[in-house]
């Protein structure tokens, strides 16, 4: 075969593969026809001359004494060869010396032909394949964009992105979503996966919290290039979700920037999520403050954490005013179900006497002492 390293290089350049590993694709592939038209039992090794360009397909077998037993051997025979045979090749052999043989697959006709186009168009499809399976492997939790090329009957949707085609479950599409062929769209990679029946599925997502940050990253400068960190984030898709936020710079508010003037930045993300209501809340490493931040809207009085056997937090006892405890459940228990998915904790809700007057500040509740006087007078 002559010219090999250029036909790798051409093969690469039109595949968009490394010509080194196309060229190991390569080696692969011619000596499995060898092992397919000459014996399967033979020790092939392909060689590349880089100087003229050819490769070298060499049977490699072991020199051996003429009454030894493996040369009678059925299965281990052709990896050994008697010294008188071998002497016939290298009359400088010795025992346990390994000799080298040059086969020329082209002597073996059309066979070997088409079993060597067969063999190399498999393991240069499977390099592409393992090249595509580890781009996306390392996108898992990024945004990708592509074209809509098909929607089943199972309402999952198909979609041409690059190179491959994606799908987006139906489980994985945001309430009331509603695709059709030709619609461009965007989501994040959640899973690659690789098996021998199915090839590679790459799966798609638009409900996953990952999906709202890759959003806000694509909108909010800041969080592109660093100086606001999204510490945590919580979905119900379509319905509402809590992200917090940490600065690194100390004239950058977080909230603010993600927000936007007059909201333009959040509103661009939730138009995106269909409608999603977006809480923005700003991170801190105290417990019990980040849990009142997170039970936003509502105003709470007090929190209590209390640690598992292990030391870690478990659970959020919240005591606020019995005004505040709608708010702080929030419409069929969104509100409370989003800051718990945030901090990790369970959260207890816990009423005590106060109420929140006009300007949204706690009071104790309290009777009048006139109310008092004129009871006992």
């Amino acid at each position: 075969m002559e010219k090999i390293l250029d036909i790798a290089e051409a093969i690469g350049h039109e595949k968009g593969l490394q010509p080194d590993k196309v060229m190991e694709a390569l080696k692969v592939a011619f000596v499995q026809t060898a092992k397919r038209v000459i014996d399967p039992n033979f020790a092939f090794e392909a060689v590349v001359d880089e100087d003229t360009k050819n490769l070298r397909l060499i049977q490699t077998i072991t020199v051996v004494a003429d009454d030894d037993e493996r040369l009678q051997d059925e299965e281990t025979a052709p990896a050994y060869i008697s010294i008188s045979e071998a002497r016939e090749y290298d009359d400088q052999v010795e025992l346990g010396d390994q000799l080298q043989i040059d086969h020329d697959l082209e002597e073996h006709g059309r066979t070997a032909a088409s079993a060597l186009h067969r063999e190399i168009e498999y393991h240069i499809q499977r390099l592409v394949e393992d090249e595509i399976y580890n781009k996306y492997k390392s996108k898992v939790g990024t945004l990708v964009s592509g074209r809509v090329t098909r929607v089943d009957s199972k309402n999952n949707t198909y979609i041409e992105v690059d190179e491959i085609r994606a799908v987006l479950p139906m489980k994985s599409r945001i309430k009331g979503e509603v695709f059709e062929v030709g619609d461009h769209i965007k989501a994040v990679v959640r899973r690659v996966n690789m098996d021998k029946e199915n090839g590679m599925q790459i799966e798609l997502s638009r409900t996953s919290p990952k999906f709202l940050e890759a959003l806000l990253t694509l909108e909010v400068p800041e969080i592109a290039e660093g100086s606001v960190i999204i510490e945590k984030s919580a979905r119900i898709p379509g319905e509402r979700a809590k992200i917090a936020l940490l600065s690194t710079h100390p004239q950058v508010d977080a909230v603010g920037a993600t927000v936007g003037v007059k909201g333009v930045r959040i509103n661009a993300v939730s138009e995106e999520l269909i409608g999603e209501n977006i809480d923005c809340i700003e991170y801190t490493n105290i417990p019990e403050l980040f849990v009142s931040r997170t039970m936003s809207p509502a105003i709470i009085s007090h929190v209590e954490i209390v640690k598992n056997e292990e030391g870690e937090n478990e659970k959020a006892i919240i005591t606020l005013p019995a005004d505040q405890k709608s708010k702080a459940i929030g419409k069929s228990g969104i509100n409370i179900r989003l800051a718990s998915m945030l901090t990790g904790m369970q959260i207890e809700l816990v009423e005590n006497d106060a109420v929140t007057n006009e300007e949204g500040e706690i009071e104790e509740k309290k009777e009048s002492v006139d109310a008092l006087e004129a009871l006992f007078s």
